[in-house]
């Protein structure tokens, strides 16, 4: 047995230890939760600089971010119980759609994923380079086809793309500003779990929705770093530069769509309620209704022609039109997304932005095209757009597939 080899016997082994100590303790109760420890490899997603063999599978958190030149900023994963209690305070079924607003490197994605395997999964992030070693980390072990990371305030949640069945907040939060983000939880048994309090303290609370009620229980005291708000959008730095086109703000038009006052709930806060009360089952269906089936691949492969020509269309006008028929056939789609695990969300969140390099696109229009610099700019965000186009052909392919197979 090489060096490498016995390292990875030995961190087996200490993950073995921890976890035997969370059950011990009565913290950890969820089996599914236990293999997805056991199958998801924490030191994959810590960099190489930060990794601390001695700590790792430790009941400690483990720093994965340090900006030098701000020694107050640094981001750690939370400690392995915490996790736990986290991803068991969500109640996650298997066709969940998750939100999480506060990257920790992916690695609680990455686990959310195994409790939820047929969901879509979002992560918002505002720092863009710990979206981006996220990013880096959930392509490398092949997750990136299952969690999404976005860089945007993740204090606006994402109500374009709700309902949420649940929503994970990893930092902390004040009480006023988790209402916007209870709007957008499912009326179904939606459930919202976050560190809520000032900078100092938190209580870690379980919110729980039921139509319009609401209904929270207080889990624990604890500690959190505030939640990062502070957005830096570096993918689109290349174009800001030029003169009187400020592409944040173009951009904001197309994302920031919570702006408006969100209506604010009343919170009943108890020790059981919680317990008691259990979402409505699922709709399930015993035998394939081929009509229906039939009904949803035409819209899909409708959607597909539609990218296609959006792919090669050179004409702006020609593509805004081309994405609102997009977005109006994925939202008659909706209505099967659960029924037949078609992501609609990962579908919808490019498709915002593709219409976001089609603003950038209008833009760089109207400047003299005889600039090299404006030509290689239109260049990049062509090209971004492409890539962009791309993927959602991928994930369009692949729910097309499903769905034939079905048949």
């Amino acid at each position: 047995m090489d060096r490498n080899d016995r390292i990875k016997e030995r961190l087996k082994l200490k993950k073995k230890r921890l976890l035997d100590s969370l059950i011990i303790n009565e913290i950890l109760k969820d089996k599914r939760l236990i293999r997805a420890f056991m199958d998801v490899p924490l030191e994959k997603f810590i960099p190489e600089k930060f990794l601390n063999v001695v700590k790792l599978y430790e009941d400690v958190p483990n720093l994965f971010y340090y900006d030098e030149k701000n020694p107050h900023n640094y981001r750690t994963i939370s400690a392995p119980h915490m996790i736990t209690i986290m991803l068991q305070g969500l109640s996650l079924t298997e066709n969940d759609d998750l939100l999480i607003l506060g990257a920790k490197s992916g690695y609680i994605a990455a686990l959310a994923h195994k409790l939820a395997p047929k969901g879509e999964i979002i992560i918002l992030e505002a720092n863009s380079e710990i979206a981006k070693l996220t990013s880096n980390n959930l392509k490398r072990l092949k997750l990136d086809s299952n969690v999404s990371i976005i860089v945007k305030n993740p204090l606006n949640g994402m109500p374009e793309l709700s309902p949420w069945q649940k929503i994970l907040v990893t930092g902390a939060i004040e009480q006023p500003k988790i209402h916007p983000l209870l709007n957008q939880l499912d009326e179904n048994g939606g459930v919202l779990f976050a560190p809520i309090g000032q900078e100092f303290i938190q209580m870690y609370t379980q919110i729980l929705r039921q139509n319009n009620e609401f209904f929270g229980k207080k889990q624990l005291q604890v500690k959190f770093s505030p939640l990062i708000t502070k957005v830096e959008l570096d993918e689109l730095e290349l174009i800001t530069d030029i003169d009187d086109f400020n592409i944040k703000d173009r951009i904001s038009e197309v994302h920031e769509t919570s702006n408006k006052v969100a209506q604010k709930v009343n919170i009943k806060y108890t020790s059981n309620i919680l317990d008691e009360i259990n979402p409505e089952p699922r709709i399930k269906f015993e035998a394939i209704d081929k009509k229906q089936l039939e009904l949803i691949l035409a819209y899909l492969m409708s959607i597909e022609l539609i990218i296609k020509n959006l792919k090669k269309e050179e004409n702006i006008e020609k593509c805004f039109n081309y994405v609102e028929s997009i977005e109006t056939k994925l939202e008659d789609l909706k209505k099967y997304k659960k029924l037949y695990e078609i992501k609609i969300k990962r579908m919808q969140n490019i498709l915002n932005q593709i219409r976001s390099y089609n603003i950038v696109r209008k833009e760089l229009e109207k400047k003299d095209l005889s600039d090299s610099k404006i030509i290689d700019k239109k260049i990049d965000i062509i090209n971004m757009q492409m890539e962009q186009i791309n993927n959602f052909l991928e994930i369009l392919k692949d729910d097309i597939n499903r769905i034939k197979s079905l048949y």
